[in-house]
C-alpha cells in the first residue's frame, strides 16, 4: 500500500532541494541515494558532465511502460523562500506542482509494489534533467532506451491527457544604425519596428488561429543611452492545439516578418523558428489506455481525457515513437507561479493511481 508519511517526507525533501534547470545535481544525488537505501538500484545515465538521468528497469524484464518525471524547476521567484510549506491540505514550494509531486507519487508507487514483492515489473521508472529549458534529459533517454507507452507526470489534476498541443519558440530580431537620440525616427528604431512587428503578429495571432496561444516572452534591447538603439530581440511562445497546421503556421509567421521589412527597409528584421515541436493525440484503445481506463473506474473517477495545453517532454518521446499519456498531480496555472501549491491529498491520490495502473498491466 502507499505509505503517505513516506510520499509526504521524499516530497518535502524534492522541493527543499533547489534545483533548477542545468542545476540538478543535489536532487540527483539525494534521490540516487533514496533509491538505494529503499531497494532499487538506479541506473545513472549521463546527460552532460555532471547531470544524469535516473533509470530503475527490472533486470530481464521488457519495460512497456515508463513513468517520467523531470527533476528540474524554473529558476525561483524568490530564493529565500523557495522551500517547502505545509498549510492544511496544501503544499507550498517551489516544483511542487511542476512536477516535484508528481516524481514523488510516482517513486511511491514504484517502491511500494518493489517492496510487497513484485520485483519483475513490466514498468520503468525515469527521473530525467532539463524538460524547463533544453529538453536535454528527455533527448538522451531516447538516444538509449525506447518505451512503447509512457506516462509523464505533468500537472494534469489527474486529469488523463492522451493529446498535446505543439510548441513553436520563435526568436525576433531586428537591427538598425545607432545614432544620436535626437535624430531618431520611426523607421529607423528597431524598437519601433519590433513593436510594429509584434503588434502584426498579435493581430494574426487573434484573429486567424484563435485556437492558438501566444506569450511575449522577453523583449530586449541595446542599452543605447542617449541614442537609438541598433538592436532588439523578442522571444515568443506559440502552443498549438494536436492537429494545428504548425507548417502553415510557421510560413505565414515568416510572411509577417518580411511584410514588415519591407515596410521598414532601413531596419533588418529576421526570424528564427528555434523550436518546432509537432502536437499529437492517441486514439483513446490500446493495452495502456484500456488499463487506465480500467483503473479510473476502480477509482470512481470520470474518464475524460483533454489535450494538455502545453508542451512537455512528451513532444520529444512522441517524435521518437513513445505513446505518451500525461497525467499527474496538480494544477497548470499553480506551475511556476510564485505561490505555487498543490493538495497533498491529491499527491496521494496519484501515487494510488500509478500503483494501481501498474497492477492492471501486471494481469
Amino acid at each position: 500500500m502507499i505509505n503517505p508519511q513516506r510520499l509526504r517526507r521524499l516530497l518535502r525533501q524534492l522541493i527543499d532541494i533547489y534545483s533548477p534547470s542545468g542545476k540538478e545535481e543535489d536532487v540527483l544525488a539525494y534521490l540516487h541515494s533514496y533509491l538505494q537505501k529503499n531497494g532499487l538500484s538506479a541506473i545513472r545515465q549521463s546527460v552532460d558532465d555532471s547531470r544524469y538521468n535516473l533509470i530503475v528497469i527490472p533486470p530481464d524484464t521488457d519495460a512497456r511502460v515508463a513513468l517520467i518525471g523531470h527533476l528540474d524547476t524554473v529558476v525561483a521567484y524568490d530564493l529565500e523562500n523557495y522551500g517547502y510549506q505545509e498549510q492544511d491540505d496544501l503544499v507550498f514550494g517551489l516544483g511542487a506542482a511542476d512536477m516535484k509531486s508528481g516524481c514523488a507519487a510516482m517513486i511511491e508507487a514504484y517502491l511500494s509494489l518493489w517492496e510487497a514483492g513484485h520485483q519483475q515489473l513490466p514498468v520503468a521508472l525515469v527521473m530525467v534533467v532539463g524538460e524547463e529549458e533544453e529538453g536535454d534529459g528527455a533527448e538522451r533517454l531516447m538516444e538509449e532506451y525506447h518505451f512503447p507507452w509512457a506516462i509523464l507526470a505533468e500537472p494534469t489534476d489527474l486529469c488523463p491527457c492522451l493529446s498535446c498541443y505543439g510548441y513553436m519558440e520563435v526568436q525576433l530580431s531586428a537591427k538598425g544604425k545607432r545614432v544620436h537620440a535626437s535624430l531618431a525616427s520611426r523607421d529607423q528604431n528597431p524598437i519601433e519596428t519590433m513593436l510594429g512587428l509584434l503588434l502584426h503578429i498579435s493581430h494574426y495571432m487573434v484573429n486567424d488561429r484563435p485556437e492558438g496561444i501566444y506569450n511575449i516572452r522577453n523583449l530586449l534591447s541595446t542599452q543605447a543611452g542617449f541614442a537609438v538603439p541598433d538592436w532588439c530581440e523578442a522571444w515568443l511562445d506559440v502552443h498549438l492545439p494536436p492537429h494545428a497546421p504548425i507548417g502553415d503556421i510557421s510560413l505565414e509567421l515568416e510572411e509577417i516578418v518580411d511584410r514588415v521589412q519591407q515596410e521598414s527597409p532601413q531596419v533588418d528584421t529576421n526570424i528564427r523558428l528555434a523550436t518546432i515541436e509537432a502536437g499529437y493525440e492517441l486514439p483513446e484503445r490500446g493495452s495502456v489506455v484500456e488499463a487506465l481506463q480500467a483503473t479510473y473506474s476502480r477509482h470512481s473517477l470520470a474518464w475524460e481525457p483533454r489535450p494538455f495545453p502545453s508542451h512537455s517532454d512528451a513532444n520529444q518521446l512522441w517524435a521518437s515513437g513513445v505513446k505518451p499519456i500525461l497525467l499527474g498531480p496538480g494544477q497548470l496555472d499553480k506551475a511556476h507561479a510564485p505561490e505555487e501549491s498543490i493538495s497533498f491529498q491529491q499527491v496521494v491520490d496519484a501515487a494510488e493511481l500509478y500503483r494501481d495502473l501498474i497492477i492492471s498491466l501486471l494481469q
